[in-house]
């Protein structure tokens, strides 16, 4: 996949002056930075909540600056009196997707939004930036950010049980996953800590996350819900909740997401962790993931492993969805005439960056799906909700239906860069 393998050799080769060394600029704990997202599908506009203080830190020492430019949104932290980039992290949300909907044309909404990053030692330039529909990168809002700022909140986190299930690393030089309980209550905590490892077990049956057990520390914090399940409001179901989730996103029915992102960072961070995965208590098919967001997928239903390994691709690698037959609540979500940031789909607009030197000479290009090149990467038309003009790498991947074994190569070599990320 050549996009990423550019980035990351450029990332690797960076010169010790443009490296940036953690202990100068940082304290090993977390900053968070709570803010709205705000707008319609033409306006982004953000507005400062709180900060706080948060024991751990769960990322690189080593690795700070992105070299992946993946996720819609963007957030940078410049040192202020050098100007020197020393932290940054893309992402996607719910509000960059709502963006894309028909609703977003009619009214504004708001989106609750958290940024993290580790506490720094001097003051700090904290910039948040949109890939707007050009493909340009615009800052939407800036501010400085003072580490003795008394409205810098430092109360205790979370009172909440929580366990390691797997991983031997220093959270460092590891990737931490941290399961997140949603509609269990105080008597099924057994159930989830048991369903918690069921999926920790199936994540690590697919390639390339088998290859690095050792390196991905997975923890589980218990959540407890006043009520089991979650709300169904196309049925007129409701339950309470404590993460606050529901099926009919965007009024999807299989769409499972919550837009109580502060509620699940603030259980999150009673672990160190790099990404999230909500887990929710229900029989349901469904699911949900944004890049570096977190991810959701319930917990009982014959095809859970299926969406928890898709949607772990989505929070975790930044994957795109390679389907293009199912119904979504998205209007134009992919601009032809703009290359993908997603490692996995392209519009030909700059193919170069992706797998293009993954394909065989003898590979016809575009492929036929025919079972002749069931098993090989190409340039198969059909991905990001498009029949036409959207390109995938493989005939099949997790990505695209449920009915692949696992992950294609492209996919694997975006998952497998990711963790080397993390690690190093």
């Amino acid at each position: 996949m050549k996009k990423i393998l550019i980035v990351l050799m450029a990332f690797a080769c960076l010169p010790a002056s443009g490296q940036v060394n953690f202990d100068d600029y940082f304290i090993d704990k977390t900053l968070r930075f709570d803010f709205m997202l705000a707008g319609d599908h033409e306006t982004t506009v953000a507005y400062p909540m709180e900060m706080k203080e948060e024991p751990f830190y769960g990322g690189s020492l080593t690795n700070l600056v992105d070299p992946f430019h993946f996720g819609n949104l963007r957030y940078e932290i410049y040192d202020q009196e050098s100007g020197k980039l020393i932290y940054s992290r893309g992402y996607g949300s719910l509000f960059q997707e709502w963006q894309t909907t028909a609703e977003a044309k009619k009214i504004k909404r708001s989106f609750y939004e958290v940024a993290t990053f580790p506490f720094p030692k001097n003051e700090v330039r904290f910039a948040l930036k949109k890939y707007m529909k050009d493909g340009t990168l615009q800052v939407v809002y800036e501010t400085l950010i003072d580490p003795d700022d008394y409205f810098i909140r430092k109360e205790a986190a979370v009172e909440t049980a929580h366990r390691k299930i797997s991983g031997e690393k220093d959270h460092h030089r590891a990737v931490d996953l941290v399961f997140v309980a949603e509609g269990y209550t105080a008597q099924e905590m057994e159930k989830f800590h048991s369903d918690a490892e069921r999926l920790a077990g199936i994540l690590f049956e697919y390639a390339p996350y088998k290859d690095y057990k050792k390196e991905i520390n997975i923890w589980a914090v218990d959540v407890v819900s006043e009520e089991s399940g979650t709300d169904i409001p196309g049925e007129e179901i409701y339950r309470k909740t404590a993460l606050n989730s529901s099926f009919y996103t965007f009024d999807l029915a299989r769409y499972l997401t919550t837009f109580d992102i502060k509620s699940v960072r603030d259980y999150a961070a009673v672990v160190p962790y790099d990404n999230i995965i909500v887990l929710i208590n229900s029989e349901r098919y469904g699911g949900g993931g944004m890049y570096n967001y977190y991810s959701g997928t319930t917990s009982d239903h014959s095809l859970t492993p299926q969406v928890f390994t898709h949607e772990f691709g989505h929070g975790f690698a930044g994957l795109a969805d390679e389907y293009y037959t199912s119904d979504v609540a998205y209007e134009e979500f992919y601009p032809f005439d703009i290359e993908p940031w997603e490692p996995n789909i392209t519009t030909l607009v700059d193919f170069e960056s992706k797998w293009k030197d993954m394909i065989a000479e003898d590979t016809p290009v575009p492929t036929p799906p025919t079972e002749e090149y069931s098993d090989i990467v190409g340039l198969f038309e059909g991905g990001g909700y498009s029949a036409k003009g959207i390109y995938r790498p493989q005939i099949d991947c997790r990505m695209k239906s449920n009915e692949a074994e696992g992950y294609c190569k492209v996919c694997e070599q975006a998952i497998r860069e990711m963790i080397e990320f993390y690690i190093k």
